[in-house]
């Protein structure tokens, strides 16, 4: 059986980012396997049946969900862990959170946005201080569909911005942790 790399994701925005996101770093000898939810409740409401139901031994499992700005971190991504543990197959699961949304990862990032979206000017509002450490602003999507006039489309944007993002950008530390985890259960998979 092949070595699955299995993304469980709150929605399709978070798959449209790493369909252009991941063929940029992730070995040849791993497969994606992107599974998008309807919304978080959805994906809480399936975690379990989806993980345990998948059959590939080799198959290991990063949840990645969105925060959100009302919501404690650490208690979120225990009660995901808890769910990964009633699975059974806990010691293949990986959480992630975006903190606060999947958004951040593009604001930590505006030369990204700028050359995905050909909006010009932005990049050079990254130093400005909301910019700088994006993880925790309130409502980052609100923010990037100011900062891009509205030219911000959560799918297709998402799809172009992945093409662009600097693999070694630490602005935002919940991008930094995501993609350490992925290279984290790449190198199971590869060992």
């Amino acid at each position: 059986m092949s070595k699955e790399l299995v993304f469980l994701l709150e929605e399709r925005s978070a798959e449209a980012l790493l369909k252009s996101l991941l063929p940029r770093f992730l070995d040849r000898n791993i497969v994606p396997r992107l599974i998008p939810f309807e919304g978080k409740q959805d994906l809480e409401k399936q975690l379990i049946r989806r993980i345990r139901g998948y059959q590939n031994p080799n198959a290991r499992f990063i949840v990645m969900r969105d925060q959100d700005s009302h919501q404690d971190c650490i208690a979120l991504k225990q009660r995901l862990l808890d769910l990964c543990v009633q699975s059974g197959k806990s010691a293949a699961c990986l959480i992630r959170i975006a903190c606060t949304e999947l958004e951040t990862f593009y604001l930590a990032d505006l030369a990204a946005v700028e050359t995905a979206l050909e909006i010009h000017g932005i990049a050079k509002q990254q130093g400005s201080r909301k910019f700088r450490s994006p993880d925790h602003l309130g409502s980052p999507s609100r923010e990037l569909k100011a900062l891009t006039h509205g030219q911000y489309q959560k799918i297709a944007s998402s799809r172009e911005i992945g093409k662009h993002l600097d693999l070694g950008n630490t602005r935002s530390a919940s991008f930094h942790n995501f993609l350490s985890g992925i290279r984290r259960m790449e190198a199971e998979l590869l060992a």
